[in-house]
């Protein structure tokens, strides 16, 4: 099947590569389909929803970031995921991207659980954690050669 985005153009999307949201997210409720688009820096890639061209979110893999992450899953997200040794969460985090590339923060506050094997995903929103919703991913401006 092909679908649109704004930011993407023309998407081909295999049945296989659809990640259900059963949840949705929130405030995007009804949006419960997306496909992950990696990018050429491996530590991003675009989060697209089917059905919705202008809904497009770029995120991380938050360790590539901050190494000392650290959160427990409560046993009703594991059940609803089917998490299990056999099928390990992937952690995704939401990007803002500003103006100047280098104040682009992520969402730690409320991850996106991904299950790869089962192709599910949930966004939770933490609770007791030192974590923001606008953590700085380059505290000392971007990295002059290359970049994560």
């Amino acid at each position: 099947m092909i679908i649109q985005s704004t930011r993407l153009g023309s998407l081909e999307v295999k049945p296989e590569d659809i990640i259900q949201f059963p949840n949705g997210l929130p405030g995007f409720i009804d949006e419960k389909e997306f496909i992950l688009i990696p990018c050429e820096t491996k530590a991003f890639a675009f989060l697209q929803s089917l059905t919705e061209a202008n809904l497009t979110f770029l995120v991380v893999d938050p360790f590539s970031f901050f190494s000392d992450y650290e959160f427990t899953l409560d046993d009703q997200v594991l059940a609803v995921l089917d998490l299990s040794e056999q099928s390990p969460p992937q952690i995704l985090n939401i990007v803002t991207v500003p103006e100047k590339a280098e104040d682009m923060t992520a969402n730690l506050l409320a991850p996106i659980i991904y299950n790869p094997v089962k192709r599910l995903a949930q966004q939770i929103i933490l609770e007791k954690v030192p974590y923001t919703i606008r953590q700085r991913l380059f505290p000392q401006g971007l990295p002059s050669q290359g970049g994560k």
